[in-house]
């Protein structure tokens, strides 16, 4: 009988997690605290990629917390892209200012997605770096000294975008009713969707050559939908003085650019109160 309790007793010492992940409800609260870190800090080490990816998602969870935000700035140098990408999304998420300069940083990243995620977090920590990002996908150029060539070619190339997709956390939206062009251009591996993204997310920038660049491809770039949205943009930003350049659209060949753009001139023409004119 003694031995079959002592068997019993190892058996269950086997089934049962090693004593210091365990976590206790009734642990005092610093106990508890630590415990949970522990969990947190061994996925964010873990071998498996996915593991740790899911870990650093968790992470946006500490909002404020510098302690998750170091973290997070630490997976940006994770050997695996997808934790790149979660790292950078979190940073965001965590309104981690500290941590700007990390996520600049990140924007020299070889993958396009983890540079396009570390602009959508400096977009949301209000920093204009992320505007050049934004310029070059639209534009292939450089708005100014921020990026390299070689960084723009890799933003401009249609397969590299085309995989990124409705990637998730990249911010991406189907802008103007178009969410099924949209897919069906991502479907030909084309850049449209991406740069119809950043096209709206220069709406918020200041900057006058930002906003000449709306202009020109509302007029004439191939695409749709990338006039569409920045037709959006330029709604948005709110300036009179892009509807002379735009009355030419009101007589183009496609509808949905046609009917935009009449709607921006009578908005822009008879703002409500809440718009901002220049």
């Amino acid at each position: 009988m003694a031995e079959r309790l002592a068997l019993s007793a190892l058996l269950i010492l086997l089934i049962l997690p090693p004593t210091n992940v365990l976590v206790s409800a009734t642990a005092p609260r610093a106990d508890l605290e630590e415990q949970a870190w522990t969990v947190l800090h061994g996925g964010l080490t873990d071998r498996n990629e996915s593991r740790r990816r899911s870990a650093v998602e968790a992470l946006s969870l500490l909002t404020g917390d510098q302690r998750a935000a170091r973290f997070a700035a630490h997976a940006l140098k994770d050997r695996g892209e997808r934790v790149r990408v979660a790292a950078a999304v979190a940073l965001g998420e965590l309104h981690a200012r500290a941590e700007v300069p990390e996520l600049k940083n990140a924007l020299s990243d070889p993958r396009t997605a983890v540079v396009l995620a570390a602009a959508h977090s400096l977009l949301m920590l209000k920093d204009p770096a992320a505007y050049g990002v934004y310029y070059a996908v639209l534009m292939g150029d450089r708005k100014d000294e921020g990026l390299l060539q070689a960084q723009i070619r890799r933003l401009r190339d249609p397969k590299q975008m085309a995989q990124i997709g409705f990637h998730e956390g990249l911010g991406f939206v189907p802008y103007g009713g178009m969410g099924y062009e949209a897919w069906r251009e991502i479907r030909r591996n084309n850049t449209a969707p991406l740069r119809a993204t950043a096209a709206r997310f220069l709406a918020s920038d200041p900057d006058a050559i930002s906003e000449d660049a709306l202009i020109q491809t509302a007029i004439v770039d191939k695409s749709p939908l990338v006039r569409v949205a920045s037709i959006d943009a330029l709604s948005e930003r709110g300036d009179r003085a892009c509807v002379a350049r735009l009355v030419r659209n009101l007589s183009d060949s496609n509808r949905a650019v046609r009917y935009r753009t009449a709607a921006l001139i009578l908005h822009l023409r008879n703002p409500s109160p809440a718009t901002s004119t220049k």
